[in-house]
């Protein structure tokens, strides 16, 4: 009698555990669906180079295209969405002698050019990631007049005074993003 309650004990504590098991994989899977992340290799490399948050850029590449690199109807290329036109400003900027718009859909060039532009926009707003954000999306013509406008009324520009609705949710999706790819892949980022 002892032997078949210790068996059924067993077999539901391994039952109970192996429902936890899956349960557990099924929502890790879950949350990777919805937040995607490929190229991590990349992207810490980029970061270390650029002295970048690796979560910040894994969202603004989330906020860009999900990880799904298609080229967007304005003409922007690759995961990080960079414009030719752009492309060949940081090209110019950063000495690259033989830069191609093509290369924009390869994932290390697109990451170096993303990134060379996130780390200029962060040096530009004095580390500023909230400006950095809305530059990379606005254009950072655009975001310097609403800095100088919020400055010449005596304040700094938020996020929520940014004047583009497309902007300011872009701003607010990036900065969610970041915090949720910093809890959800900190290793996979090199963040611990």
């Amino acid at each position: 009698m002892n032997r078949r309650i210790f068996g059924t004990v067993a077999a539901i504590v391994l039952s109970v555990l192996f429902v936890s098991v899956v349960a557990s994989m099924v929502h890790q899977a879950a949350s990777n669906t919805a937040l995607p992340l490929s190229d991590a290799s990349i992207i810490r490399e980029q970061a270390a180079d650029k002295r970048l948050d690796p979560a910040l850029i894994a969202a603004v590449i989330y906020a860009e295209t999900k990880f799904d690199p298609r080229p967007s109807p304005a003409g922007a290329q690759g995961l990080m969405q960079i414009l030719p036109t752009t492309a060949y400003y940081l090209a110019h900027l950063s000495g690259g002698t033989r830069f191609t718009a093509s290369d924009l859909a390869t994932p290390s060039v697109n990451l170096a050019y993303g990134c060379y532009y996130l780390r200029y926009l962060l040096d530009h707003y004095g580390g500023n990631e909230m400006l950095a954000v809305a530059a990379y999306n606005a254009g950072l013509t655009n975001v310097d007049e609403w800095v100088a406008h919020a400055r010449a009324e005596g304040t700094q520009l938020s996020a929520e005074a940014i004047p583009f609705p497309e902007t300011r949710e872009y701003v607010r999706r990036v900065l969610a993003a970041q915090r949720e790819y910093r809890a959800t892949y900190s290793r996979a980022l090199g963040l611990e």
